[in-house]
Parts: C-alpha cells; sequence; structure tokens
C-alpha cells in the first residue's frame, strides 16, 4: 500500500507547491542569476532535440496528410491542413513533451538528489527558502523558453513540412504557405504559445515537484525523475485538451 500513499502525497505536494509557487512570485525573493542558469538550460540546452523532433513530425505529418488529400483531389488544402494541426497542437505538445524528458527529469532528478543527501535542509539551516531558491528559477526559466522554442519549432516544422510538399506532392512553396495563412491566424498562434506557456510550468513544476517528495537513495531518484516525465507528459495532453476547448471553441 506504500506506492498508492506516496502518488497521492506527491499529488497533493504538488497542488501545494504550485500555490506556492504563486504566491511568492509576487512576495519572495528572486534569485536572478539561477533563473539565468535554468533558462540556459531549459532553452539552448533543449533546443536541438526539439528542432529534429519537430522537424521530422513536420516532414510525417505532411507526407501522410497529403497521401490522403490526394484522394479527394484537395491537395489545395494541404498548408491550411498543417497548419490547423500541427502549429495549434503538434508544435506545442512536442516541444513540451521533449522538454519535460530533458528539462524536467534533470529537475526531478537534480533535487532528489539533494533531498536524499539533506542538501535542502542544509540549505533551510542557512535561512535560504528551497522554493524561492529552486523552484521558482526553475518555473520562471521554462514559462519563458518553451515559448521560445516553440516558435523555432513552428518554424523548423513549417520549413518541413513545404520542402516535402514541394518535393512529393508538387506544391509550391508559395501556395503552401498561402494556404497556411489562409486557416492559421495570429490569434491562433498566440493561443499556441499560451499553450507553451502552460506546458512549460507543468514541466517545471512536476520535475521540481517529484524530486522534492523524493525519500530513500539512488534508486527512488532515478524512479523520480522517470515518474516525473510520464507525469508531465499526461498533464499536458490533458491540459491541451481542455485549453483547446477553451480557446478554440466546441467543435460541434
Amino acid at each position: 500500500m506504500k506506492q498508492p500513499f506516496q502518488f497521492s502525497g506527491r499529488w497533493t505536494a504538488a497542488i501545494f507547491l504550485t500555490g506556492q509557487v504563486l504566491v511568492r512570485l509576487f512576495k519572495g525573493r528572486l534569485y536572478r542569476h539561477k533563473i539565468l542558469e535554468q533558462m540556459v538550460t531549459a532553452g539552448p540546452g533543449a533546443l536541438l532535440p526539439v528542432l529534429l523532433v519537430t522537424g521530422a513530425s513536420g516532414m510525417i505529418f505532411t507526407l501522410q496528410m497529403g497521401r490522403y488529400l490526394s484522394e479527394y483531389n484537395a491537395l489545395n488544402a494541404l498548408g491550411g491542413a498543417f497548419g490547423e494541426a500541427f502549429c495549434r497542437e503538434l508544435a506545442p505538445i512536442l516541444t513540451a513533451c521533449v522538454v519535460a524528458g530533458q528539462v524536467g527529469s534533470a529537475f526531478a532528478a537534480e533535487i532528489g538528489a539533494m533531498r536524499v543527501t539533506e542538501q535542502i535542509d542544509a540549505l533551510q539551516m542557512l535561512r535560504t527558502d528551497p522554493i524561492n531558491y529552486l523552484v521558482i528559477p526553475r518555473t520562471i526559466a521554462c514559462c519563458f523558453m518553451v515559448p521560445i522554442l516553440t516558435i523555432f519549432a513552428l518554424t523548423v516544422g513549417l520549413g518541413a513540412g513545404t520542402a516535402i510538399a514541394v518535393q512529393f506532392y508538387q506544391i509550391s512553396t508559395g501556395a503552401f504557405l498561402d494556404s497556411v495563412q489562409a486557416f492559421l491566424s495570429p490569434g491562433d498562434v498566440a493561443a499556441t504559445l499560451f499553450k507553451a506557456f502552460i506546458f512549460g510550468a507543468i514541466d517545471a513544476l512536476v520535475g521540481c515537484s517529484w524530486g522534492l517528495t523524493t525519500r530513500g537513495g539512488a534508486k527512488e531518484v532515478g524512479q523520480s525523475a522517470t515518474t516525473a516525465v510520464v507525469t508531465a507528459w499526461i498533464l499536458i495532453f490533458a491540459s491541451d485538451l481542455v485549453l483547446s476547448l477553451l480557446l478554440y471553441g466546441n467543435p460541434i
């Protein structure tokens, strides 16, 4: 019965930590050098995998969607379908999932190791608040950098999709991009970046919370990192469903 209680306790701790972060963002101390350090970790450190994943996904999506649309002689809508699906949904989700796997797991492992080696207790003895010192810089960094990474992901994915459309379906670059522009408005891009902001907060808060609640030794640190990634993915997809309904309206 230990695992269910531990899992429930971690969710409770995560909710409590989220409230603490919201309050202390306005009242607590901000360690600017720690924020900049974590921005480098969450931004440039995750850029290459984000670009590789979203670039390949843009190619795959365009290739498969083009096959489907060609059966109905609707290839002129390929760019629009790309804009609706990839730019609205796939780019922010894939970016956040890569960040969760690379950055969120590192947060959980690093803070978890500090917990089991009593370094967090030492911070408290030195009158340094662990939430202000460890959690808030990571949360700010992810909330800021995941939308920026999403912009890069959109750019690379759009370029990759355009290349596939030109190479395999003989659609000109201008026609493809005009179709994307016709279906994708500036408001959609803003909504995509807002989603990325929320996903960045999820990545950071889950990773930090699972790290802070780690108990035991090296094995438990590894388990915390793994479960933090899986939990972040679940929350990202669940929140995307809710945000899509709120931002884009009921499809019926």
